[in-house]
């Protein structure tokens, strides 16, 4: 089977109706999906064998007020456990790389927990160098 990896384009929503169980961390709500992909700053690129969607990686490009160029933010990386330790999730991620520096950033940063074995290898394998701080994630309830 041949697996194509592209990023979806504003009109391409319908193809997250078909996805893996275990991409996403929620099944894709429609509505949600439309309004992502809507947005120039929002990037979706998957990974899609025979219509079903097997892989993702969601990103994030953006501007600071104090930096010349934009970055990008790796939100998450999900991977069908079928099709796991295939080196789809880096074709993802350099893929996602890829468009980053199509968009001119010139940074991309992606965080993950010290102790989730599969993404730190992925991060490395990647290229990713990890950070020498010690970051904790804040949040907040909004409701």
């Amino acid at each position: 089977m041949t697996t194509e990896i592209r990023t979806l384009g504003v009109d391409e929503a319908d193809l997250l109706g078909r996805v893996a169980a275990d991409v996403f961390d929620d099944p894709v709500v429609p509505a949600r999906a439309r309004e992502f992909l809507a947005d120039p700053h929002h990037h979706l690129v998957v990974a899609v064998e025979d219509g079903l969607v097997v892989g993702m990686v969601s990103a994030v490009d953006y501007l600071h007020p104090d930096k010349a160029d934009p970055e990008l933010w790796i939100n998450e990386v999900g991977v069908a456990s079928s099709h796991r330790g295939q080196g789809l999730g880096q074709a993802l991620l350099r893929a996602t790389l890829a468009l980053g520096q199509q968009l001119g950033c010139r940074v991309a940063w992606v965080a993950t927990e010290r102790s989730n074995t599969p993404a730190m290898r992925l991060y490395a394998a990647v290229g990713g160098v990890e950070e020498p701080q010690d970051t904790v994630l804040f949040t907040f309830r909004l409701d």
